[in-house]
């Protein structure tokens, strides 16, 4: 079996003394886990996570690990190195998608999305805003979907004060009273964002990325 498409590498572990094991979120085939060899030892062209480019994945056999074949065009992680912030973004963003994107299912907006960012954090104004537009969309292609236009309770399109933990939508002050300490508050920010990824985990059984509790 053979793949050929364009992706970000987003995570790197030395399997052995030469080789690496790397997950690479592709445009077409989602995240793929394949074999990098002679990654470790590499002076020229090395590999590194945040670079983008061709890849190529490889196997006899569709459940086996498959070696890749990774030619790298750019590197979004470099602009970002000088600055703590940018990285912690960086970070939260592969390790989400590290832990939540199933194998070899197909996110083609989602990868969009995240080269956007990438290319573009460095030049924000406010970088954590633009990360959060991120998250959201996240947030949506994994089923969890946020309404923020009117109350889910009487339809009111003002005085929008809580989101509803289990539906993602809004609920207005009068609707929200009786439920206010259980209900999250708007407006939304990272923390709240967070509550939800914390729910998605604990749904799949997985801790919430170290590299997103640090917000």
């Amino acid at each position: 079996m053979q793949i050929e498409t364009k992706g970000i590498l987003i995570n790197i572990r030395p399997f052995s003394e030469r080789d690496a094991v790397a997950h690479i979120f592709t445009q077409d085939n989602g995240v793929l886990v394949g074999m990098l060899r002679g990654a470790v030892v590499a002076k020229k062209n090395k590999p590194l996570v945040g670079q983008v480019g061709n890849v190529s994945w490889n196997a006899r056999l569709d459940s086996q690990l498959g070696v890749f074949h990774f030619e790298s065009e750019k590197n979004l992680a470099a602009p970002l190195m000088l600055h703590g912030d940018l990285l912690k973004i960086m970070n939260a963003v592969f390790a989400l998608i590290y832990t939540l994107i199933p194998e070899r299912e197909s996110y083609p907006n989602l990868y969009l999305r995240t080269v956007d960012l990438l290319q573009n954090i460095a030049v924000a104004n406010v970088p954590f805003d633009l990360y959060l537009k991120w998250e959201i969309e996240l947030l949506k292609d994994l089923g969890y979907a946020l309404d923020l236009t009117r109350c889910s309770g009487c339809g009111k399109y003002e005085n929008l004060c809580y989101l509803s933990p289990k539906t993602g939508r809004a609920v207005c002050v009068d609707c929200g009273a009786p439920y206010h300490d259980k209900l999250y508050k708007l407006p939304l920010n990272l923390d709240v964002s967070q509550r939800f990824i914390s729910n998605i985990c604990d749904a799949q059984g997985v801790e919430v990325p170290n590299a997103r509790k640090i917000f």
